[in-house]
């Protein structure tokens, strides 16, 4: 969960807190100390919440989702079935026989359209959010660190950040690491790509580790000059907490041989569709191998990640959801197969698993994709592209579970009742993150992020 500690102003105004970066993506030495946090926690911006923003690429199906229509005809309705959920009245598609089980924990919106039916990465990185990655927002107004663990605030997670023999993360349709306008120091940080960010294992060469020391040693010779302005012992203080940050928890954090291997296997969503079990008819057959792979590792390590501090995790497994059984895709029978097993299960587990740490009402879990599927069925059994509606699942944060919000038309082709739009979606992110009211009040914020974070409008039926 994200943090913040008052500091006295006197030591941020003291230069030698500038003298450069201790590594881990940007950690500066200054966001480390607490220099950029908030003063009295009352009056922060900060709720003190974290977000995982799960990001379906490719586009999920409604229809096999969370609104099956069964009473629509053949070729309409899913092509999984459904299945009854407890919320009485309530079903999903086929494929979702552990959520339909947790229904009453979380809460899915039918009337949410993204607005067009193109291939992007437009809920996380798009014109809504001045081409910025949500979290950047959150990097911008709380600091690019944890001001108590120094964990990175944004992180973006791929499938090689818990196997390394996943693919690179594709950013053909847009990148998730973006930090548009806001600056590319608030961007997230990547897992494996440089700098201390090589699989967190502390791979770090005798050479480097000593440039570390040599930095704090330096710190230790202005030591007096610090003592006067803040008093005994403080600089000694925060040289342990800058060592061992570098050395200690949030490399761990990174590293799940450090979790509970009962944990790790209970998450693990590689037994549910092995490789044998995909047909190479599809050009998708790596992403899919890939999917089933590392998707439940990489919902737990975004949960490690939110213990130590972290404030924003993108996860996704790169581009799986398209399904309109071509060359390229699975149709929707076959790909939920694929996608739908792996994703009920991933996400089960970790809802289970915050509600047994009782951590349900501090990380919010976002659950969509960039667009939704065709009412009707293709010939060659897939769904094509749709931007008029598309599913959308959230749990936690503090927000009303158990709730179905919106109807779809009869086809499920588009809302019945309100639409919610991506700017909605924004909105109750940010209202999860972020004081609104209190952010208004922050001096000196530029006006693309003043808009983003306190003009959307989030989804009132979530809002308590």
């Amino acid at each position: 969960m994200l943090s913040i500690s008052p500091v006295n102003d006197k030591l941020g105004r003291r230069a030698f807190l500038r003298i450069g970066s201790l590594g881990l993506g940007g950690l500066a030495l200054s966001d480390l100390l607490s220099t950029r946090t908030l003063a009295a926690p009352g009056a922060s911006p900060l709720t003190g919440k974290s977000v995982i923003f799960l990001f379906l690429h490719g586009g999920p199906s409604q229809t096999e989702t969370f609104d099956p229509k069964m009473t629509a005809p053949p070729g309409i309705q899913s092509a999984t079935g459904e299945l009854k959920t407890t919320i009485p009245g309530i079903t999903f598609g086929g494929t979702f026989p552990k959520l339909a089980q947790l229904a009453d924990k979380f809460s899915v919106v039918r009337s949410f359209q993204t607005g067009d039916g193109k291939h992007d990465i437009k809920p996380v990185v798009s014109r809504y959010s001045n081409d910025a990655n949500l979290g950047s927002f959150l990097s911008r107004i709380a600091g690019t660190t944890n001001a108590v663990t120094g964990m990175p605030t944004n992180i973006a997670l791929f499938p090689k950040a818990v196997d390394d023999t996943t693919q690179p993360a594709n950013n053909q349709f847009g990148k998730l690491a973006s930090a548009g306008k806001l600056g590319s120091a608030y961007a997230p940080f990547v897992l494996g790509s440089g700098q201390l960010q090589n699989d967190m294992k502390l791979n770090i060469s005798t050479e480097r580790l000593e440039d570390r020391r040599r930095l704090l040693a330096e710190l230790d010779r202005r030591k007096v000059l610090l003592d006067t302005a803040v008093g005994d012992g403080v600089l000694g203080r925060f040289r342990q907490q800058a060592f061992e940050t570098i050395l200690g928890g949030v490399a761990s954090a990174f590293d799940l041989s450090q979790e509970d291997p009962r944990v790790v296997a209970r998450y693990d969503t590689a037994p549910l569709v092995r490789p044998d079990q995909i047909s190479r008819t599809w050009n998708n057959y790596n992403n899919y191998v890939d999917n089933a792979k590392s998707l439940g590792k990489l919902l737990l390590l975004a949960r490690r990640l939110c213990e130590t501090g972290c404030g924003f995790v993108t996860v996704t497994t790169n581009f799986v959801w398209d399904m309109h059984a071509d060359i390229n895709n699975a149709g929707v029978r076959e790909g939920m197969q694929y996608m739908g097993l792996p994703l009920d299960h991933a996400v089960s587990v970790f809802i289970e698993d915050l509600e047994a740490r009782g951590m349900q009402d501090e990380i919010l879990l976002v659950v969509c994709g960039e667009m939704g599927r065709t009412p009707k069925i293709n010939n060659q059994g897939g769904r094509d592209h749709w931007g008029r509606i598309a599913p959308l699942m959230l749990y936690g944060g503090g927000l009303q579970m158990g709730r179905v919000v919106g109807q779809s038309s009869r086809d499920a082709g588009e809302p019945a009742t309100r639409a919610y739009t991506i700017d909605n979606l924004v909105g109750t992110i940010m209202h999860t993150l972020m004081n609104v009211g209190q952010v208004r009040l922050m001096p000196n914020l530029p006006s693309n992020l003043t808009r983003v974070v306190t003009t959307t409008e989030p989804i009132p039926e979530l809002i308590g």
